[in-house]
């Protein structure tokens, strides 16, 4: 089994990131990868089961579930139910944590996945690099860091 972890600060209180990156529908509005989002079948997007179906900026297309959401522990966990990356058993968690020193934001997405063992490097560089660093930076530019 194939594992992500990135992490980041993020120079704003916590309360103001998570109020960006909860809303499950969101991502267009502050990761730059992504083109377009809609939850399936008018669910609301905090509803636990609710299906994501978006469109990277390349076209690919990618159907997420939300397995968990929790606006105390502010996290968000998710498994991709269909994606052109080639993953299987694919579950990432999003997590953030504040900083008391400063007012500060530390920010955790991990992953978890199968995959040919021949792909594990170059994917766990992607999401790690691509995806995950990508919507921290975009975060960090938002806020003012």
């Amino acid at each position: 089994m194939a594992r992500v972890y990135t992490s980041s600060v993020i120079n704003a209180p916590v309360e103001r990131v998570w109020g960006r990156v909860r809303d499950f529908n969101g991502l267009p509005n502050w990761h730059p990868a992504i083109a377009e989002s809609r939850i399936e079948n008018g669910e609301p997007a905090d509803k636990i089961g609710c299906v994501r179906d978006f469109r990277l900026r390349n076209g690919d297309r990618l159907r997420e579930k939300l397995l968990g959401l929790s606006d105390y522990d502010m996290f968000c966990t998710y498994s991709i139910l269909e994606s052109p990356m080639g993953v299987d058993n694919y579950v990432a968690t999003l997590r953030l944590t504040p900083i008391t020193d400063g007012n500060r934001t530390f920010a955790e997405w991990t992953a978890e996945f199968d995959c040919a063992p021949e792909r594990e490097t170059e994917l766990v560089s992607n999401i790690g690099g691509g995806v995950f660093q990508g919507g921290f930076d975009a975060l960090k530019r938002s806020f003012g860091g």
